[in-house]
C-alpha cells in the first residue's frame, strides 16, 4: 500500500481546496438558502462514506480471501505519512509551475477515469448482488496472466469476476465517460464518494495509537501548508480530479447547470474516517452489542466539520479542516473511554488481531487478484507506486497422475 499511501497524499493534498473553496467566490454572492443547502449537502455527503465505509470495514476485516484483505497501516507508516504527503504536495506544486496545467490535468483525468470506474464498480457490487434475482445467470470468469513456465512460473494478474461485476463495470464506465467529457459535478461526486468509501473500508489502522500518530501528524501538516505557505492553495486550485466533493451554491437559481461550488477535499473525509472505522471494529471486539465509541466519534466528526464551516463562514478565510476534526475525533472517544474506565483496553486493542496473519501491510504491494474490490485497491497501489513493482506469487506446478 505504499500505493494507497500516495493516493491518500493526493486526497489530503486537497484539504485546502475543500476548506477554502467552501467560501463563496468574490464574483458570486450566494443567498442564505443556497449557502445552507450547499453546506448541508456537503456534510451529508461526507457522512455517507464514513458511515457505510466503517460498516463495510468490519466485514472486510473478517474476510477469509487473502486477495480481499484490507491494507494495514502501522505506527511507522503513520509517522512517515505526513512527510510523504508533504513531498507529494510540493512535487505537484512544482509540476504545475513547470509544466502546462492543461496537459497535466488531461493525464490526471485519464488516470482517475480508470481508478474511478474500478472504485465505483466496487462500491456498487453489494447493491447489485441484492438487486439481481437468484435466477440471474451469473457466470464466473477469470483473467490470468503468468510469466515463465514450470517451477519458475509467476502469477502477474489473477482477476476473478462474474457477470454481476461486468454489469457494475459497464455502469461505472458510463459514469466515467460522462465525467471525462463533461466534468459534471454529479459525476465528480459519484467518483469522489466511491474513492472515499473505498478508502475508509480498505485502509485499516492497526491500533488507536497509530491512529493518534497519523491524525496528529496530518494535523500539523494541514495547518502548516494552509497557513504557512500558498502551496496547498495553489495545487488545490490547479488540480482537476474527482478528489473532492462539490455542491453548487447557486443550484436554486440555475438548477443542475449551476457553476459556483462549495467544495470539501476527500482527505477531510478519509483520514478521520479510517479512525472512526477503527473504533467501530473496537466496539465489535468488545462483544457488548454496543457501538458507543463509533457513535461518539461519528458525532464528533459532525461537530468538527460543522465548527470548520462556522469559523470559515464567520471569518471569510480558508480553514484547515483537520485543525478542528482531529481534536474532536480523538478527544470525544478518549473522554468516553475515561468515563467508562476502558481507556487502557481501547489503546491495547489491535485491529490486526481481527484479520488473518496474511493481511498485507502499508509497506507491501498487494497482488492484483480476486474480486473487483481487490483489483481496484491493487491497481491503485501498483500504479501510484514509484520505482517498484507489485509482489508476485509463484505458481506451484500441479502434479499429474
Amino acid at each position: 500500500l505504499a500505493a494507497a499511501a500516495v493516493i491518500l497524499d493526493a486526497l489530503n493534498a486537497t484539504d485546502s481546496n475543500g476548506t477554502e473553496a467552501l467560501n463563496a467566490t468574490a464574483k458570486f454572492v450566494a443567498t442564505p438558502e443556497g449557502t445552507a443547502l450547499a453546506y448541508g449537502s456537503l456534510v451529508f455527503m461526507a457522512l455517507l462514506p464514513i458511515f457505510f465505509g466503517a460498516l463495510r470495514s468490519v466485514t472486510c476485516s473478517k474476510s477469509k480471501n487473502s486477495s480481499d484483505m484490507p491494507e494495514t497501516i502501522t505506527g511507522r507508516d503513520a509517522a512517515r505519512f505526513p512527510i510523504i504527503a508533504s513531498c507529494t504536495l510540493f512535487g505537484l506544486y512544482l509540476f504545475f509551475k513547470v509544466f502546462s496545467q492543461e496537459y497535466i490535468n488531461l493525464l490526471l483525468s485519464v488516470y482517475f477515469f480508470g481508478l474511478g470506474v474500478l472504485a465505483l464498480s466496487h462500491t456498487m457490487s453489494p447493491l447489485m448482488s441484492r438487486i439481481f434475482p437468484e435466477s440471474f445467470p451469473n457466470k464466473q470468469y477469470q483473467l490470468l496472466f503468468t510469466q515463465g513456465s514450470g517451477e519458475s512460473k509467476e502469477e502477474i494478474v489473477n482477476y476473478e469476476f462474474d457477470t454481476k461485476n461486468l454489469v457494475c463495470l459497464v455502469i461505472s464506465s458510463v459514469v466515467g465517460v460522462w465525467y471525462l467529457l463533461k466534468k459534471h459535478w454529479i459525476a465528480n461526486n459519484l467518483f469522489g464518494l466511491a474513492f472515499a468509501l473505498n478508502g475508509v473500508e480498505l485502509l485499516h489502522l492497526n491500533n488507536v495509537s497509530t491512529g493518534c500518530i497519523l491524525l496528529g501528524g496530518l494535523f500539523v501538516y494541514d495547518v502548516f501548508w494552509v497557513f504557512g505557505t500558498n502551496v496547498m492553495v495553489t495545487v488545490a486550485k490547479s488540480f482537476e480530479a474527482p478528489i473532492k466533493l462539490v455542491f453548487p451554491q447557486d443550484l436554486l437559481e440555475k438548477g443542475l447547470g449551476a457553476s459556483n461550488f462549495a467544495m470539501l477535499g476527500l482527505g477531510d473525509i478519509v483520514i478521520p474516517g479510517i479512525f472512526i472505522a477503527l473504533l467501530l471494529r473496537f466496539d465489535v471486539s468488545l462483544k457488548k452489542n454496543s457501538r458507543t465509541y463509533f457513535y461518539s466519534s461519528f458525532l464528533a466528526y459532525i461537530f468538527g466539520l460543522g465548527l470548520t464551516i462556522f469559523v470559515m463562514h464567520t471569518f471569510k478565510h480558508a480553514q484547515p479542516a483537520l485543525l478542528y476534526l482531529v481534536p474532536a475525533c480523538v478527544g470525544f472517544p478518549v473522554i468516553v473511554a475515561l468515563i467508562k474506565g476502558e481507556l487502557t483496553e481501547m489503546f491495547s486493542y489491535e485491529s490486526s488481531e481481527e484479520v488473518l496473519p496474511a493481511s498485507p501491510r502499508l509497506t507491501s504491494f498487494p497482488t492484483v487478484s480476486g474480486s473487483p474490490a481487490s483489483l481496484a485497491s491493487s491497481m491503485d497501489a501498483v500504479s501510484m507506486a514509484t520505482g517498484s513493482s507489485p509482489r508476485r506469487r509463484r505458481l506451484q506446478p500441479t502434479p499429474h497422475m
